[in-house]
């Protein structure tokens, strides 16, 4: 397992956003205004060549006008633009990466999928994925709500990983009701590099973290996944959807598009 560069992911000093946007039902928009009203405090640079400004904010064209390279970049661009921008991005040193763009194994790239052009790119650089598909993560201690939930989570202890962001959301609305808060909240998509062994390993050296829930569908690597069980101090619970039930693409199920 390994937590290499995850705390560029929840700790971020600096977060691109690419694809930012202000039309409705754009991912990029919700993501936006998510990144805008969380009271995250470090610098954010929207990033579309459609726009001079957004939301009171400068707006760059591509990724080489940003003044620095992001410690976090959000990704809600068309599946064909992803591998490009991940080389891009890496080369520039940025070391961490939501890609919010779902479905990317079903389109092609060279003799493969986009998803294995992605991944390819992110390797040089040590470059870490959070999805694709992912709806992204909050950690609000930080005021940090880098995703495109239609609801942010308050402050607590408990870390919460789900593969759904369907699911995700609804448990964001049903802790709303009943106060309850959460350290750190990660939906993580398809899983196609950070996947639960990694960040159960990282959450459980997380001194904002008490307790460890995941909603589980599925273990890509099992080995690495009970290696950090044994390893992990916090209690943690594992719950896993009825066989009967397939978690949506939480962008298809919410009409969100990129």
């Amino acid at each position: 397992m390994s937590t290499r560069n995850l705390q560029g992911l929840f700790n971020p000093r600096s977060v691109a956003l690419i694809g930012a946007s202000s039309q409705p039902g754009r991912i990029g928009t919700r993501a936006l205004a998510n990144l805008a009203q969380g009271g995250y405090g470090g610098a954010l640079w929207p990033v579309n060549p459609k726009y001079d400004a957004l939301l009171g904010m400068r707006c760059y064209a591509k990724v080489a006008a940003l003044p620095a390279a992001p410690e976090l970049a959000i990704l809600c661009t068309p599946p064909a633009t992803i591998a490009g921008l991940i080389a891009e991005l890496g080369a520039r040193g940025t070391r961490a990466a939501i890609v919010m763009t779902a479905g990317l194994g079903e389109f092609k790239a060279g003799g493969g999928s986009v998803r294995d052009a992605m991944l390819a790119a992110a390797r040089p650089h040590l470059l870490r994925i959070l999805g694709p598909g992912s709806v992204g993560l909050l950690s609000p201690a930080a005021g940090l709500n880098a995703s495109f939930t239609h609801i942010g989570a308050g402050a607590g202890k408990i870390a919460f990983v789900s593969q759904s962001g369907a699911i995700g959301a609804a448990v964001l609305d049903w802790a709303s009701l009943r106060g309850i808060g959460f350290s750190r909240f990660v939906a993580m998509g398809e899983g196609a590099d950070i996947d639960f062994g990694d960040l159960l390993d990282y959450l459980a050296d997380d001194a904002a973290t008490s307790a460890i829930l995941l909603c589980m569908e599925h273990v890509g690597c099992a080995r690495k996944f009970m290696s950090a069980c044994c390893g992990s101090i916090p209690p943690r619970s594992c719950s896993t959807p009825s066989r009967r039930w397939r978690a949506p693409r939480a962008s298809a199920a919410s009409g969100w598009r990129c």
